[in-house]
């Protein structure tokens, strides 16, 4: 009969396992998720700034040729 119990710890371990695994895989996704959001923000924002740099050397290209 003992090896029920081991049988029984065995199941107990891989379903705890599992659920951690779950759990891992969830965060994991959550975490990539803010990754890329993070990532578009600062893209968006650099091309803000390229784009007032440009328009700042339109202007002072401008103000040289008066």
């Amino acid at each position: 009969m003992p090896y029920v119990w081991s049988l029984v710890l065995l199941v107990v371990g891989l379903v705890l396992l599992a659920l951690l695994l779950v759990r891992l895989f969830r965060e994991l996704r959550r975490f990539k998720a803010v990754q890329r959001q993070v990532f578009h923000d600062i893209d968006d924002r650099s091309g803000l700034v390229k784009a007032r740099v440009a328009g700042l050397k339109v202007a002072f290209a401008q103000r040289r040729n008066r």
